[in-house]
């Protein structure tokens, strides 16, 4: 008789195989449609493969009153805004000097000198030179007088630089005494660097044989962003807070916010920047309570409505500020339909807009809670998903530790020391909240998880993206990679990392289905598959592979038995018209694979049957 092969949506991997029968236990690229697996879209090369400098780990996408959709996006060396197509920096300027003779070139080398006293600077930071004259053989003005990255650190005063030019024996001059230098806002760190001392910090903070000192800000380079009209609210995690004016255009970089203010008042540190969108205010979150005053780390403070510029307090405004309770620092502030959720390093606050004159109100909603990256967080309506330490959470109103069946297998295998690299986004065309995260031994994210809020099923695999933006209001998701670029997702049916483009090689694997009990054992002779295949690109021969493992016990292995005897594996190739396989498999659990590595191959599985017979032990 034919005999059904039908398993549980979702991935368990948190129990035995054995124990998860009737279920799927593996899987890569694989997501859960009505209850039925199928393979991941495909992702191709965005704004024209253009790649942009540094690691991407924020992305806000925005629109002008001209009905320009604007890309802003933040990278531990940059800032940048997309606009058709093309990537404009706008990485604020935070010190502009004029130099006496800075430079000096070795002769044969393109590495130059620059003594600037207490330049302040960072490896991976960005200098722009103007007024500067020839050195007098290859390094010419138009040579210097141009953006570098400054490259290596040599101590307080002097720093190097690699203008791309060998200098000749002629290069003796110093450039000039009167060379202005721009310097973009100091590069962050790219990996999560902990505690003090040797190897503590950004590379080159410290002279060389020097360790870093407590002070050291050793977090990882993290962006918050927000729009204010047409304009862009922008800082850098527990740093300055930055304003974009639209329209000055995208050739103009963010300025300081207290530069645009004559408040005094007008905070210059925060761990984080919103604008509420109800009611319009400016709120930063871990604020320093007035310019001469260090960081609040627990302080939260809100402008004027409809005022970014205006942070005093006055009984004509609605200017004010909060402070938490319970907690070390404010650690994510969400925004959703109905309230701002702040949480702490232990708690979590609900923040919501009640009107003068108090203006906004606070109440603590749970506590002893974790978190598990600066970005792990997605919103769907009312409901934010979270990844915790070794636990996911969900709030609709109320705080719940999530069921996860991979759980632990997740956690086992992550690398902790980079949490903050976590970066949670949604799939709203697939109802999905998926969290990347480096996996033990990475440094940077190569893996995800899935969880498919529709169906309630979890799911997992291998994906490198260190930041997502969902399809709305453009037609597919967008994720920035390691390799610095953009990629569209749910686009045909290759990784298009690659060029020519890869086939992906999805796959999904069940645990053992039990078809016979005690001593008997079943004879399989017949596979129906039951796969259906998108069209992609034209593919008129799409296919799949599927495998039928047999076993006798939990332990058992899949191997051959004998070669002249019935075998306990069986792998075919299944295309859209295969109706039917024979085999010969003897066994009493059975598993399924399914898997493909084909070029535009993008397959959904239904329910494949089996003809079994009630066989002996021989």
């Amino acid at each position: 008789m034919l005999t059904k092969l039908q398993f549980r949506p979702g991935i368990v991997r948190d129990a035995t195989s054995y124990s998860n029968e009737g279920g799927w236990y593996d899987c890569d690229l694989v997501r859960f449609r009505l209850g039925f697996p199928e393979s991941f879209g495909g992702w191709v090369q965005d704004f024209n493969g253009q790649q942009f400098i540094g690691t991407a780990r924020s992305m806000f996408r925005w629109r002008t009153l001209g009905g320009n959709e604007l890309l802003g996006f933040g990278t531990h060396q940059k800032y940048y805004i997309e606009l058709g197509q093309g990537f404009y920096d706008i990485t604020p300027i935070v010190r502009t000097v004029t130099l006496n003779g800075p430079f000096s070139a070795t002769t044969g080398s393109s590495l130059i000198e620059v003594t600037d006293t207490a330049h302040g600077r960072t490896e991976g930071s960005f200098v722009t030179f103007s007024n500067a004259v020839s050195l007098g053989g290859n390094i010419t003005a138009t040579v210097l007088n141009a953006e570098h990255e400054i490259i290596t650190i040599l101590g307080d005063n002097t720093y190097v630089i690699d203008v791309g030019v060998n200098a000749n024996a002629s290069d003796t001059g110093d450039g000039g005494a009167a060379v202005d230098a721009d310097y973009q806002l100091n590069a962050g760190l790219d990996t999560q660097v902990g505690g003090n001392g040797w190897g503590a910090g950004a590379w080159g903070i410290q002279p060389w044989g020097l360790g870093a000192a407590a002070s050291v800000d050793a977090e990882l380079r993290l962006w918050t962003q927000d729009n204010f009209g047409e304009d862009l609210i922008f800082n850098v995690r527990n740093g300055p807070i930055f304003y974009w004016d639209a329209s000055a255009g995208l050739t103009v970089r963010g300025e300081e916010l207290q530069d645009l203010s004559s408040d005094v008042n007008v905070p210059t540190i925060a761990t984080q920047v919103m604008v509420s969108d109800v009611d319009r205010h400016v709120i930063v979150f871990g604020a320093n309570p007035d310019p001469s005053s260090p960081q609040d780390p627990l302080l939260i403070r809100f402008s004027d409505q409809e005022d970014p510029l205006e942070w005093t307090p006055t009984p004509t405004n609605t200017a004010g500020d909060l402070r938490l309770g319970t907690g070390n620092r404010i650690f994510k502030a969400i925004e959703t339909k109905r309230e701002i959720l702040i949480w702490t390093d232990i708690s979590l606050y609900s923040m919501q807009f009640i009107g003068p004159p108090f203006t906004f109100g606070v109440q603590q909603v749970s506590s002893y809670i974790t978190i598990n990256g600066f970005n792990s967080f997605a919103t769907v309506e009312d409901t934010v998903y979270w990844m915790g330490r070794d636990v996911f959470y969900r709030y609709d109103g109320r705080v719940e530790q999530m069921i996860c069946p991979v759980e632990d297998f997740i956690f086992s295998n992550f690398n902790f020391s980079q949490r903050d690299k976590v970066y949670a986004g949604l799939n709203t065309q697939n109802s999905e909240v998926i969290w990347f995260y480096p996996s033990a031994g990475a440094m940077e994210n190569d893996s995800y998880v899935v969880y498919n809020y529709d169906s309630d099923v979890w799911y997992y695999g291998k994906m490198a993206r260190t930041a997502w933006l969902d399809c709305c209001p453009a037609p597919s998701p967008l994720a920035t990679a390691p390799d610095n670029r953009f990629y569209r997702h749910e686009i045909g049916a290759n990784n298009g990392e690659t060029d020519p483009p890869t086939p992906l090689t999805p796959y999904i694997e069940s645990s053992p289905l039990e078809i016979a009990q005690g001593n008997n054992k079943m004879f399989l002779s017949r596979l129906v598959p039951d796969v259906t295949f998108a069209a992609v690109n034209n593919n008129n021969s799409p296919s799949i592979d599927m495998t039928i493992k047999m076993q006798d016990y939990p332990g058992s292995a899949f191997g051959q038995m004998t070669p002249s005897s019935v075998t306990q594996t069986a792998t075919f190739p299944i295309e859209q018209f295969t109706d039917k396989i024979d085999l010969r498999l003897r066994g009493r659990a059975v598993r399924l694979r399914v898997e493909s590595d084909k070029l535009n191959t993008k397959w959904r599985l239904g329910t494949p049957r089996v003809a079994i017979i009630p066989d002996g032990r021989r």
